[in-house]
């Protein structure tokens, strides 16, 4: 089942870091982002997170909460958004059930060899729980940006 821009996107509950459990249903009334990065505590991954960190008062400003999403388990997570001293929450998704609702579960390669995972993502869900944008495979330099540009235009139009 795949979710287009401007459908509802299915409610779904997740483990996250400080002792949480998020669900899209309780963020109604704001916008959110979605970000989908391969793993926690790799170079990439936390460029991505620092973007997102250093920008979140303008996200906040724009009615934007941000979620980072990994496979990673609630232990990695938590230590990679202490020790990058991340202001948002990142979910734990073992289990790919945020992944593989947003189709984000790609075929890669790594030094010759295939395997799956997870394809970096970013989707924008409206203050009515529809999907607004999406960024698929993903580079990291200048997307914070890119992604707070969105938000500000969608909450402007609101």
């Amino acid at each position: 089942m795949s979710i287009s821009i401007g459908q509802p996107v299915p409610d779904f509950t997740a483990s996250a870091t400080g002792d949480t459990r998020v669900s899209l249903a309780d963020l109604q009334g704001r916008q959110v982002v979605v970000y989908f990065y391969p793993k926690a505590s790799t170079p990439g991954c936390t460029t991505e997170g620092g973007d997102f960190r250093d920008r979140k008062d303008a996200f906040d400003a724009a009615n934007t909460v941000i979620l980072g999403v990994s496979r990673d388990g609630l232990r990695a997570q938590e230590n990679f958004k202490a020790k990058q001293g991340f202001n948002f929450e990142l979910i734990s998704d073992k289990d790919e059930t945020v992944c593989r609702l947003f189709e984000v579960i790609k075929l890669k390669k790594l030094y010759g060899k295939e395997h799956l995972g997870i394809e970096r993502s970013t989707f924008l869900i409206d203050a009515e729980g529809r999907l607004a944008r999406e960024w698929r495979g993903v580079k990291v330099p200048g997307h914070a940006e890119e992604v707070l540009d969105a938000a500000r235009e969608l909450h402007a139009a609101s």
